[in-house]
């Protein structure tokens, strides 16, 4: 019955092949829509991974999200480095690691920070950042770099590779540093996230490039620009004893800029992070937003719903269409094959042999455009996964396919199986005489 099945549709190779295409289609759309909202779920849970709270100035959960974690946007004015020194002085903070936003390098965001940074973040269930090569930042090296595997990987960096950076967000430069250039003291090992195509400096490079763009030029006839014996200060102390008496009282960070962009916080107990986001949000000298990651990314999903509702039954529709196309291909070739099926019936096939000859064509056509669609979406993967990591530092991998995903293919091929009901009833019901009658 197969290889009668087989030959059957061989001699109608054109219009079978055009159903397995359809159908193949289908299946590479239904299950490529899920794998990339899968991806995205997962690379977005990856890249907010350890991260309790994100503290920035006054705006939409969704907004400070995206632009802290991800490099989309901006999060407004800023926040004052007392809030943050006040925030990282909460009996409930662990850390506190703050991040400054607003230059890219050629077109990939850069962030200001500190290297703490790399010892609290934490990516695909709690894993810590890692170095491919070098070394992370350190505070001695105002103009060192650290850069995502991303990164390094599409303009080949390496640690001692000098690197220029721009003012403004995405790839739009509105100033290049070029006077402030930075060496890359580490490259990261790929992390399947956002971090991959990050590059980072500490807070004094950071603020180091817009303190050369906006710093006043000294006035030559300005008497405290004069350069002068004198050591003593007005009330008769020497400098140097000045420099002693503080000695003792060395600041926490070696560098505080004015205003930063953002803070990530990690609580030493999770049950206290709602008590911590109200006294954030209600802190009077600084107006605060406490974002809880995972809430954040529950009401990007809630926004993006729709979308993925309206792809998911797109995908659907297009595997009804071939579903219905099969159908029709079946069906348009009864009347064609009606001397076909009568001399089957004389040389001794019962009906129930021809409607199980249709439903194995369905079959096979079916499985073969389920295996082809596999491949097809194999292909794709393998194509867009690169392109996605560059530009939305998502990973879709070549994954083995789940239980979800075989459910899916077992509903199409029933379905495929069911839909060829229709046509094969229709043989079941021609008769010999029907077949060898002479139709004008």
């Amino acid at each position: 019955m197969l290889g009668f099945s087989l030959r059957s549709l061989w001699n109608r190779r054109f219009v079978a092949g055009l159903t397995v295409l359809a159908i193949s289609l289908s299946v590479a759309l239904i299950l490529g829509v899920e794998r990339l909202r899968d991806g995205a779920r997962d690379s977005f849970a990856n890249s907010a991974s350890g991260i309790d709270l994100i503290v920035a100035p006054r705006g939409n959960s969704v907004q400070i999200l995206m632009a802290t974690v991800f490099g989309v946007g901006g999060t407004g004015t800023g926040m004052t480095w007392d809030s943050f020194e006040w925030l990282e002085d909460r009996p409930e903070v662990a850390w506190a690691v703050p991040i400054q936003m607003g230059d890219n390098h050629r077109g990939y965001p850069v962030i200001g920070t500190v290297a703490s940074y790399f010892e609290h973040l934490r990516h695909s269930g709690g894993q810590p950042l890692s170095l491919a090569a070098g070394t992370f930042l350190s505070g001695d090296g105002a103009d060192a770099a650290v850069v995502g595997a991303e990164v390094a990987a599409r303009f080949d960096y390496a640690p001692g590779a000098v690197i220029v950076n721009a003012h403004g967000a995405g790839e739009v430069s509105f100033d290049l540093h070029d006077d402030a250039p930075f060496t890359i003291s580490g490259v990261l090992a790929p992390t399947g996230t956002a971090v991959d195509r990050m590059v980072f400096v500490t807070l004094e490079g950071f603020d180091a490039l817009h303190a050369q763009e906006y710093a006043p030029a000294a006035d030559p006839l300005d008497p405290a620009a004069m350069p002068t014996d004198d050591h003593d200060d007005h009330d008769g102390h020497d400098a140097h004893e000045d420099h002693g008496e503080h000695e003792g009282t060395e600041a926490k960070h070696s560098h505080e800029p004015d205003r930063i962009n953002a803070v990530y916080v990690g609580l030493i107990d999770r049950t206290n992070v709602l008590g911590l986001q109200r006294a954030v949000n209600e802190r009077a000298s600084d107006a605060l937003s406490a974002v809880l990651p995972a809430v954040a990314l529950a009401e990007l999903w809630g926004i993006t719903g729709t979308a993925e509702r309206a792809m998911r039954l797109m995908a659907w529709a297009v595997a009804l269409a071939g579903m219905i196309g099969m159908v029709v291909m079946l069906s348009a070739t009864l009347d064609t094959r009606r001397r076909e099926f009568a001399i089957l019936r004389s040389v001794g096939a019962t009906p129930t042999r021809i409607f199980s000859l249709i439903v194995a064509e369905a079959a096979i056509l079916t499985a073969a455009g389920l295996i082809l669609g596999l491949v097809l979406l194999t292909v794709a993967t393998f194509v867009t996964d690169p392109i996605l990591s560059a530009r939305f530092g998502m990973r879709l991998g070549l994954n083995v396919f789940g239980m979800r995903e075989m459910a899916t293919l077992f509903v199409i091929f029933w379905a495929g199986l069911l839909a060829s009901l229709f046509p094969a009833a229709r043989v079941y019901r021609m008769t010999l005489a029907d077949g060898l009658s002479v139709r004008l």
